[in-house]
């Protein structure tokens, strides 16, 4: 039975093609591929650390519900630089260390075979050499036949390069066709393997056949490397095995050997090769898991009987249990060896998938054939899904692990993320005495964890609890803000501690946990926050709470400036900014007095401006242009510059980073009725039609963009045009409406009848 639909195998069969060519050791998985991305996932932070638990060499395989692989530095497709280090350290004490690394990286990695075929041209006297040649003048410290036996294998393996190692060209680009490995190139690694009397380099030549023999017959016809029907891989791989170590080359030639038998559809031995490899190196760790992948049961089952020792079982179950159903490997390690290392790291995968999602078990697949029947019972059984908590808790309290502490801290943690917080605190209590107390990230985490967990059971916080909560709260925002433990998950218990002060009806101390609760749009509320930053004498707890309040004094000036501004308080926003100092991104991109008929942001913020805005001068320019309006000065053009102010620090004018301070500004940035206000009044003050019909299409612009900003349950407002039927029925006969007729498509529609109420929170112009 596949497990994976045929559309959906053929798809990823094409795209993984040029996948394999780069992987060193294996063939493509391609049902693998298909669960590792196939959950949508809103997944929060997760607060529990496996680094503090698994070893340093499990990290690629740490849960992460967005990638393959855990961490930045770890690419699934990084195969043609994965063995590099190794490889040169190799070649380096083979050598002698007569050769400096930038030599040998130039010959091992990065020469081609002309660049190859140069330098002994230049070594051997045919090629002069060019001026300060130091590649082949240190070369030149190798004897003769050290330096033949180099370049005879560098010339073999560049050869084979080019089919075995391939260009990424990413994950969506075509790969095109397969490189194919040449007939002519067989005799050649023939000849040098069999007369070659150097074990080290004969090894290498082992290792470039059996990868030829599996790139030829997997693109161009088995058939034609079988000797009395079967394949010469094997027969040479077979033959030659047990005359080398078995080193990182060896098991690179093992994975390809594993490569053809799962061509061949020899599943169980394939899978059981590949984790073999897995085991020799951290190096191997990744191909060799993305290549393991049983089909059914029954292939599984005959993988298990291959494995010679329980260590070997063990590494089994551990891949199956990264692939599939961890819980039941993790029953299965634990029986064998419950100290195994291999445990630890699946126990860490269960606990970050179930901190993904409190609904449901998803890192089990969706299938049932790797799952028993209380592995599938916790699947169907959505939103209690006990039977990781049954397992975790069982082999806790065995206390015959190798970590103790680390079973109890998991059965304690996943009793907190489903609310049984009696139990979460049982398990906590038995790992405190277990804790290695000179493992800093350890202790950090228990810490952590025991925090959360008060914080999750507070009913009320008072003086007394708020003085306990002091020590703790300081400890988990030096963490946060220093990251000075790492690997830590820091979280976040500012939600539990919010909402029971906000039961207790404070919301200012509530607001400091958790922000977004504040109503900012209420300047007492503001105030308050302000006069407890302010305060001098603050108790230790207010001086802890105000470290989790994201925004300063001069945010919360700065908010109250604009406030001030919107409402045409321009005296008393110019007197609360003078209080501040610096602000970010003060500077205003465009010219605020500045209109158009179509809004162009990026045009107006492109355009050189005679002067640069900042908010304050801004702010004074304001009050200086209403001075002059209400003493009667060139009222017509004051009017409209106050109008296109008010324009252009809405959210549809070209100064949008006026309101764009840390704190949310609110409703007002969408009202456009103070522009609309001064655009009618200028008109009022216009003296010429252009300068009216100017006016009275600016004031369309306002009276639409206040439509726009209607939420979308308003369906009793009604969508208006007075503004252009007055442009069209008073003012057609000027050039401004001509200008208009020709810019605006909306108001040629309506003119031409076919204007309709638009969709809401949009921009026409």
């Amino acid at each position: 039975m596949n497990w994976v639909t045929s559309t959906y195998q053929n798809l990823k069969l094409k795209q993984s093609t040029r996948f394999l060519l780069i992987f060193s050791i294996c063939s493509v998985a391609v049902a693998g591929t298909v669960w590792a991305c196939a959950f949508e996932d809103d997944t929060p932070a997760s607060i529990f650390s496996p680094e503090a638990f698994v070893s340093k060499q499990y990290t690629p395989f740490f849960y992460d519900s967005e990638n393959w692989y855990y961490g930045k530095n770890v690419e699934v497709d990084d195969n043609n630089q994965r063995f590099n280090n190794q490889v040169i350290d190799e070649w380096d004490a083979y050598l002698k260390h007569k050769l400096n690394p930038a030599t040998l990286n130039y010959l091992l990695l990065k020469g081609d075979r002309k660049g190859i075929d140069s330098v002994y041209n230049i070594l051997s006297g045919t090629t002069p050499p060019p001026k300060q040649d130091s590649i082949s003048m240190d070369i030149g410290k190798l004897d003769k036949n050290t330096l033949n036996n180099l370049f005879d294998y560098l010339r073999l393996a560049k050869d084979c390069e080019k089919f075995a190692i391939a260009e990424d060209r990413g994950w969506y680009s075509d790969p095109g066709p397969a490189p194919i490995a040449p007939d002519g190139l067989e005799e050649q690694l023939t000849t040098a393997f069999n007369s070659s009397k150097k074990p080290f380099i004969k090894q290498r030549l082992l290792f470039q056949l059996v990868r030829y023999y599996y790139f030829f017959e997997d693109t161009a016809g088995r058939k034609k490397h079988q000797v009395n029907n079967q394949a010469k891989i094997l027969l040479l791989f077979n033959k030659y095995q047990t005359k080398f170590p078995q080193n990182l080359t060896y098991y690179r030639t093992l994975g390809y050997v594993a490569g053809y038998y799962r061509s061949m559809h020899n599943y169980a031995l394939a899978n059981y090769l590949y984790s073999r490899c897995y085991d020799f190196s951290y190096e191997m760790k990744i191909p060799s898991k993305f290549s393991f992948h049983p089909q059914d049961d029954a292939d599984w089952q005959q993988t298990l009987k291959l494995a010679k020792n329980n260590e070997e079982k063990i590494t089994l179950w551990h891949l199956l249990g990264m692939e599939y159903d961890p819980l039941r490997a993790i029953k299965e390690i634990v029986a064998i060896d419950p100290k195994s290392e291999k445990v630890t790291l699946l126990l860490s995968r269960v606990i970050n998938a179930r901190e993904a999602s409190d609904n449901s078990i998803y890192y089990l697949p969706r299938h049932n054939l790797y799952q028993t029947q209380d592995s599938i019972n916790s699947v169907e059984n959505l939103g209690i899904s006990i039977d990781e908590r049954k397992v975790v808790d069982s082999i806790a309290l065995q206390n015959n692990t190798a970590k103790p502490y680390f079973w109890n801290i998991a059965a304690g943690y996943l009793h907190y993320i489903h609310k049984d917080y009696a139990q979460a605190g049982k398990f906590y209590a038995k790992a405190k005495d277990q804790l290695p107390a000179d493992d800093k990230l350890v202790m950090a985490q228990y810490k952590m964890l025991c925090i959360f967990l008060d914080a999750d059971q507070l009913q009320r916080i008072d003086a007394q609890t708020e003085a306990r909560l002091v020590e703790p709260l300081n400890w988990l925002r030096d963490v946060q803000k220093n990251g000075t433990i790492e690997g830590l998950r820091v979280g976040n218990c500012s939600y539990a501690i919010a909402s029971v002060y906000l039961k207790q009806g404070d919301t200012l101390k509530a607001g400091c946990f958790i922000d977004t609760i504040i109503p900012y749009t209420n300047n007492k509320w503001v105030q308050k926050m302000i006069d407890l930053i302010n305060k001098p004498n603050k108790t230790p707890f207010e001086k802890t709470m105000l470290r989790y309040y994201p925004y300063t004094i001069n945010n919360l000036y700065y908010h109250q400036a604009i406030m001030c501004a919107y409402k045409e308080d321009i005296d008393k926003a110019i007197a609360i900014r003078s209080k501040i100092d610096t602000i970010r991104y003060d500077t205003l991109p465009a010219n605020p007095f500045n209109i158009h008929i179509q809004d162009c942001h990026d045009c107006d913020q492109a355009a050189k401006q005679k002067q640069k805005f900042t908010s304050i001068t801004f702010l004074k320019t304001l009050r200086n242009i209403k001075a002059d309006l209400n003493a009667g000065k060139d009222r017509y053009r004051n009017a409209l510059l106050l109008a296109n102010a008010y324009y252009n620090i809405s959210y549809y004018g070209n100064n949008r980073p006026f309101y764009g301070s840390d704190i949310f500004t609110g409703v007002e940035i969408y009202s456009q009725k103070i522009a609309e206000k001064y655009y009618l009044l200028a008109r009022n003050y216009a003296q010429t039609n252009d300068q009216k019909a100017k006016c009275t299409f600016m004031a369309a612009k306002c009276e639409h963009n206040n439509y726009y900003s209607l939420p979308e349950s308003d369906v009793t407002t009604p969508w208006t045009e007075k503004y252009f039927t007055e442009l069209k029925a008073n003012y057609s006969q000027t050039n401004y409406y001509q200008d208009v007729l020709n810019e605006c498509g909306y108001f040629k529609d309506f003119v031409d009848g076919k204007s309709h109420a638009p969709t809401k929170n949009a921009d026409h112009y």
